[in-house]
């Protein structure tokens, strides 16, 4: 039988974490007075999702974002954002470069900039220096065991960030449809269920309308050029089903029940957050990530609905 695709329930799942900054090591109280921030968070999609906690939790009375260029679109707090390759940031600290004179007027211009970007390039470091940087890992470190959105807030909390809810949220003013969307691809093909599966899937749905980024092979699907505009039209969904990819994050930061499928990345880490979320990985008995069982999907669907 098909699953009867429900119009979901809300629920309050609201945690607030970092409520005290002054215990992470490096507390800055600084920041926490600064009226103009800047915020440089390179990655993908799904990491700048991830992100988006910490980097809300970092505004001060005037905020930029620089980032990927189709991220700049889900910077919705920011007052303005631009791309990274469109400020010249990647000129400088090369050694015989010199870099724009707009670039240094413009960093000059911020009392705070937090950058997620050159943590691991000493030249860019020291080319930095003379403005006010602080710089980030990009990553968790190995063996880290919370969620990325903990990594990402614990950072902010030791700049001076006092607390945030640590469930990325992008707000879409829409309605529900009777729709569920299929995403089924990822920015590695190992991460990737079968697209014949997802087929499969697909005939247990009653309406099932297909996603595909810009250069993913897929006839007939929807694509967005904006990234925001894409957030929305997930967001009036009334399912999600894709892989470990970062549009699997932009539907669960918009509110939309979601169900991920994981291969090699560990979900405790980067699985997508919200209220409504479900993530399978191949259990024992399945041989590998591809052998998941169609019933144990349709299960995790129901259960998010």
């Amino acid at each position: 039988m098909p699953v009867t695709i429900r119009t979901p329930k809300r629920s309050a799942y609201i945690v607030s974490i970092c409520r005290d900054g002054s215990e992470f090591r490096g507390y800055d109280e600084s920041l926490a007075n600064a009226s103009r921030v800047l915020l440089i968070r390179p990655g993908a999609i799904g990491d700048f999702i991830v992100s988006l906690p910490a980097l809300e939790s970092l505004r001060g009375g005037y905020t930029e974002v620089w980032s990927a260029g189709p991220n700049c679109a889900l910077a919705r707090f920011a007052d303005h954002a631009r791309s990274i390759a469109s400020t010249g940031l990647d000129l400088l600290g090369i050694e015989g470069v010199e870099a724009p004179d707009s670039l240094l007027k413009t960093l000059s211009s911020f009392d705070t900039i937090v950058s997620w970007y050159g943590a691991n390039r000493p030249e860019f470091r020291s080319a930095s220096a003379p403005f006010p940087f602080h710089f980030l890992q990009a990553l968790p470190p190995a063996g880290y065991t919370r969620h990325a959105t903990n990594f990402y807030l614990e950072q902010a909390c030791s700049l001076g960030a006092r607390g945030a809810d640590p469930v990325p949220r992008i707000r879409c003013d829409v309605q529900r449809e009777d729709f569920a969307v299929i995403h089924p691809f990822s920015g590695n093909p190992a991460k990737n269920w079968p697209l014949p599966r997802f087929r499969e899937l697909a005939g247990w749905l009653p309406r099932v309308l297909w996603c595909a980024g810009p250069e993913e092979d897929l006839p007939g699907a929807v694509r967005f050029d904006d990234l925001y505009v894409l957030a929305c039209w997930l967001a009036s969904a009334r399912v999600y089903i894709g892989n470990d990819s970062g549009i699997s994050h932009l539907a669960a930061a918009v509110g939309t029940p979601t169900v991920a499928l994981f291969g090699p990345s560990n979900p405790a880490v980067w699985e997508p957050r919200g209220e409504r979320v479900r993530v399978i990985r191949a259990e024992p008995g399945e041989a590998a990530f591809e052998d998941i069982a169609l019933r144990r999907v349709l299960d995790a669907i129901e259960s998010v609905l």
